[in-house]
């Protein structure tokens, strides 16, 4: 049998990124296509998740994405994602999404994306994850209502 793995912390999995939006990126009426930031989202669960297995990672699960504000061409999409849950091989990742306007600063938040991951070994087989380790009593909250939302996804894969 082997040994289990070390926890890691919450935050040496976070991962933020920036991206300009442009013209190719939006519809006719200026606003961000909703696909491209699914793209961004899915790139972002996966790079944190990524970060904590320390392996290459598939897409197995997206809860939802509600789009609560329009992106339009010029913003800067802000993404941060961070896990906040793992199972045996599989990780759960938040992601926070925020429009801003590099003119003037003005940042408004878009959407949170919960997403489920899968860590590969190098045969391309499920692999064991590390546990994750809240430090804070946000990460823990949110490790909680992970744990509430993966059980919700067991019970409907019944």
């Amino acid at each position: 049998m082997t040994e289990p793995l070390p926890s890691k912390p919450v935050r040496a999995s976070r991962v933020n990124i920036a991206q300009l939006m442009h013209p190719e990126h939006a519809n006719l009426l200026g606003n961000v296509h909703g696909g491209w930031i699914m793209k961004l989202v899915d790139e972002a669960g996966a790079l944190a998740c990524m970060r904590h297995a320390q392996r290459r990672v598939v897409t197995v699960a997206i809860d939802s994405m509600v789009f609560r504000n329009p992106i339009k061409i010029g913003d800067l999409v802000l993404l941060s994602a961070e896990v906040t849950f793992t199972g045996h091989t599989s990780m759960e990742a938040e992601v926070q999404v925020q429009a801003e306007n590099p003119i003037t600063g003005e940042r408004t938040h878009t959407n949170t994306a919960y997403l489920v991951y899968v860590a590969l070994d190098d045969q391309g087989k499920p692999t064991p994850v590390p546990p994750v380790r809240a430090e804070t009593e946000d990460e823990k909250r949110k490790m909680e209502s992970a744990k509430e939302r993966q059980a919700l996804r067991l019970s409907e894969r019944k």
